[in-house]
């Protein structure tokens, strides 16, 4: 054999193995009489032949100017940094700038966890937090106006109940245990006021 098959002269060159086939049947390789590819003469031929900006490595006019990049703000950087530590990967150096693997990682982190409270949504397990807070505080002021309002409702009906307990001699004002039911009211709402500050 005197040249170079087909996956040689792919592996020399850069390209597949069915590029070259394509340009062996265009008759832009330089073949043996055996079929195999005379390297050197299909280079210069193909070099002729191809045109230059169709090329993979088609050579930069001289003339172009690089684009200018423009600057990634800190914020950015920093917001890359904080999702690859959020996972336990690791993140830029502060400062040394972030690598584009670092960035597209961090942005295919970013689209699993949206995706992952979308999915959430969708199965009822998580729900508006705005939403929640109203319906917790509508729950909170009706349980409060429950509770401010009993003792007004149940004294007079406790200090009868209280004095027939006691026997005749001794009488239970209503107005007194309704402040006594206040008081009590008042404590239990000031312990809750310190629970739900503590939960929220």
């Amino acid at each position: 054999m005197q040249g170079l098959s087909e996956r040689q002269y792919a592996a020399r060159v850069g390209l597949s193995r069915g590029a070259i086939q394509k340009a062996k049947e265009a008759g832009r390789l330089v073949l043996h009489a055996d079929g195999s590819i005379d390297a050197e003469a299909s280079d210069q031929r193909r070099a002729a032949m191809t045109d230059p900006a169709k090329s993979r490595a088609a050579p930069k006019p001289a003339t172009a100017a690089k684009p200018k990049l423009k600057p990634v703000p800190e914020a950015a950087v920093a917001s890359v940094g904080e999702t690859l530590r959020e996972e336990g990967l690791a993140a830029p150096v502060a400062g040394g700038g972030t690598t584009f693997l670092q960035a597209k990682t961090a942005n295919e982190v970013l689209k699993a966890q949206e995706r992952r409270i979308r999915l959430q949504k969708l199965k009822g397990e998580l729900v508006d937090r705005a939403r929640a807070e109203t319906l917790m505080f509508r729950l909170a002021r009706e349980e409060r106006d429950a509770w401010v309002t009993w003792p007004a409702r149940v004294a007079a009906l406790m200090a009868s109940e209280l004095a027939a307990a006691l026997g005749e001699e001794i009488t239970v004002e209503a107005a007194l245990m309704q402040k006594v039911l206040e008081a009590h009211v008042r404590v239990q709402l000031d312990s809750l006021a310190d629970i739900r500050s503590g939960l929220g």
